[in-house]
């Protein structure tokens, strides 16, 4: 079960809105599907992002994926825990494995991405 206060993007990225301010992370489904973690690659504090932009990466053991931002502003802070411990994804990746907090430049664009129970039927409308 996905958590209902957060909002979802079709890449599989999360987002929580705090304010004019949304943090970021890979949802669980993402992180599951990719394995265990081992290199996250996100943006610099100050860097500006656009919706659906390339922000970054995280390798696992398994593949390489791309991590997109949902919405667009300018990047405040990264997670500096995903240089030493980017497994942290993988245990807890609604919480402490959070990739970039971002200013939002327009907050209305988080009403264009998936509530839990929308995702939650993406999610199984995936499943062939």
């Amino acid at each position: 079960m996905n958590p209902t206060d957060l909002r979802y993007h079709v890449e599989h990225e999360w987002v929580r809105v705090s304010g004019n301010q949304a943090t970021l992370g890979i949802s669980h489904f993402a992180q599951d599907a990719l394995g265990d973690i081992v290199f996250v690659d996100v943006p610099k504090v100050g860097a500006t992002v656009t919706a659906n932009q390339q922000i970054g990466e995280v390798e696992s053991t398994k593949t390489t994926s791309t991590i997109y931002t949902p919405i667009s502003g300018k990047i405040l802070s990264v997670n500096p825990e995903l240089k030493e411990h980017p497994e942290v994804v993988n245990r807890d990746p609604y919480g402490k494995g959070w990739m970039v907090v971002v200013e939002m430049s327009d907050p209305a664009q988080v009403n264009g991405l998936m509530t839990a129970a929308q995702y939650e039927a993406f999610l199984a409308s995936q499943k062939h």
